[in-house]
């Protein structure tokens, strides 16, 4: 459950609110200047117009009060006022609520400069979503990761460790790795575990394999880092990397994660 905004938070959303208020011209949105104005920008009360909301509601938001902020109140407000993609995001991400214009997480594609990105990487490195599918992929992580980015198989990364007989002997230290993977899993998701395709995700696993039951029903969250990832590869033996992981910045909801080798194993190693 997403918890209320703070204090500081609500002053911060006043603030914000306010100052977009005041940076709006009348006649930007279509409507009359009304003659000299006292405050520059709208008024409180042509905003909450604007929006469809009370006008107690909106002075209340920008009063920094402990109110009830709705994600569809907000949504009004948002598209009212015409918010940027990072106003917009800045505004729901102050109010503690999510975004209904978010969407699923299984619906965005990858913008096309970090596929371009993907294929000049020379180490292994993929794109996941949200719900931890891969969308993008190099040629050299598909060489690594046998069973999970080589076929057509579906490509979802917890799929592949709880599902796909490859894993166990691929990832070393496998049941370790494995819990920690559901841990960050769950701090990953926390705020869309209302979304049908994580929910269906979670069902599937804890039905279809008994440890990502267990490790789901312990409940740990850990957050996502790097570090040391080895591997048994069928192949090449034992090969071992530094995992790196950055968020996109048009899409926030994507992953870019690139394996580094370490030291005795070669980028052209697959």
């Amino acid at each position: 459950m997403i918890s209320g905004p703070s204090p500081e938070q609500r002053r911060e959303l006043g603030d914000f609110v306010r100052t977009l208020r005041e940076r709006l011209k009348p006649s930007g949105i279509g409507l009359p200047d009304g003659g000299r104005r006292r405050t520059p920008g709208l008024r409180r009360e042509e905003v909450a117009q604007l929006c469809g909301l009370s006008v107690t509601w909106y002075t209340w938001l920008e009063q920094g009060r402990e109110m009830a902020l709705s994600p569809l109140a907000l949504a009004r407000f948002a598209g009212a006022l015409r918010l940027g993609r990072a106003e917009r995001a800045y505004l729901f991400e102050l109010a503690g609520r999510r975004d209904p214009e978010q969407g699923d997480s299984e619906s965005h594609a990858v913008p096309p400069d970090v596929l371009a990105c993907v294929g000049l990487i020379a180490a292994p490195a993929y794109v996941l979503d949200r719900g931890w599918t891969a969308l993008a992929w190099n040629e050299p992580a598909s060489r690594l990761f046998r069973g999970w980015l080589d076929d057509d198989a579906d490509r979802n990364l917890l799929n592949f460790i709880f599902l796909a007989p490859a894993a166990p002997a691929l990832i070393c230290d496998f049941e370790n790795r494995a819990r920690r993977v559901v841990a960050e899993f769950r701090a990953d998701v926390s705020a869309h575990l209302n979304e049908p395709s994580i929910r269906k995700r979670i069902e599937e696993l804890s039905e279809r394999s008994e440890a990502f039951a267990r490790y789901w029903r312990e409940r740990v969250v850990l957050e996502r880092e790097g570090g040391e990832r080895t591997f048994n590869h069928p192949a090449q033996g034992r090969l071992a990397y530094h995992q790196v992981s950055f968020t996109v910045a048009s899409q926030p909801e994507l992953k870019l994660s690139m394996l580094v080798p370490a030291e005795g194993t070669t980028a052209d190693a697959l």
